[in-house]
């Protein structure tokens, strides 16, 4: 005979948005924040530490699949590529890692063939997660400076399976291009929607960034995406 009185374990709590492993936390970019912070802002835009993904992490072809740039509004399938090189020697032997850049882009509609971005760049010593980027060949004058806001992995929903990775980025002004944001996806078919709302919600929320949430609310658009991407040559 069992005991009537004996407790039984309450269910666990379902996890908030609070908790939840796959909850999008942004920072604001370092030039809005004062110097030798580096905070992000998670789902209730409370602040919490921010990590740099690593090298190895952001290593690869990623989507740009919304951006406040408006010359991707006559573009398509528009992708960046980042490819470690070896550390750079310096006199100890040592010095930092360096990227190669490589943006991809199509003109909407599939007219004419893939178009190429060619830079280099290394990271900012100064602010974790940020590069300094200066273009090759005809681009060699132009130099730039971006940082990543934030990033993740989350299960996809829906019964897909497997996870999505995602980015987000914010780069400096240049002598071509005023200040902006990208959203990344290491998918080729783009963010999820449930994502891709997520950061745009999550961008609205950064305080410390009261014109970026501007620049988002006026400029964000989706990037164009008609698969199968055409291929450039190498």
């Amino acid at each position: 005979m069992t005991d009537d009185t004996t407790p039984t374990t309450a269910p666990a709590a379902p996890a908030t948005a609070e908790t939840s492993p796959d909850a999008i936390s942004l920072r604001a970019p370092s030039k809005y924040l004062a110097a030798g912070t580096a905070t992000a802002a998670g789902p209730s835009g409370t602040s919490t530490s921010f990590v740099a993904p690593s090298t190895e992490w952001l290593s690869g072809t990623w989507a740009v699949t919304h951006s406040t740039l408006s010359m991707w509004g006559s573009a398509q399938n528009v992708r960046i590529t980042y490819t470690p090189r070896q550390p750079a020697a310096g006199a100890d032997g040592n010095g930092p890692a360096v990227n190669d850049n490589l943006v991809e882009y199509e003109n909407k509609g599939g007219r004419g063939g893939v178009k190429r971005v060619l830079g280099v760049e290394k990271p900012d010593p100064a602010v974790p997660g940020a590069w300094n980027w200066r273009g090759r060949g005809l681009l060699m004058i132009a130099s730039s400076h971006w940082e990543v806001l934030g990033w993740g992995e989350r299960p996809l929903a829906g019964g897909e399976g497997g996870v999505e990775r995602w980015a987000v980025t914010w780069f400096a002004p240049t002598l071509f291009t005023e200040e902006g944001l990208d959203l990344y996806s290491d998918r080729r078919e783009g963010l999820s929607k449930r994502t891709a709302d997520d950061i745009l919600a999550a961008l609205k929320r950064l305080e410390a960034a009261p014109k970026l949430v501007q620049l988002v609310e006026k400029k964000m658009t989706e990037v164009a995406i008609s698969l199968p991407w055409k291929e450039g040559s190498k």
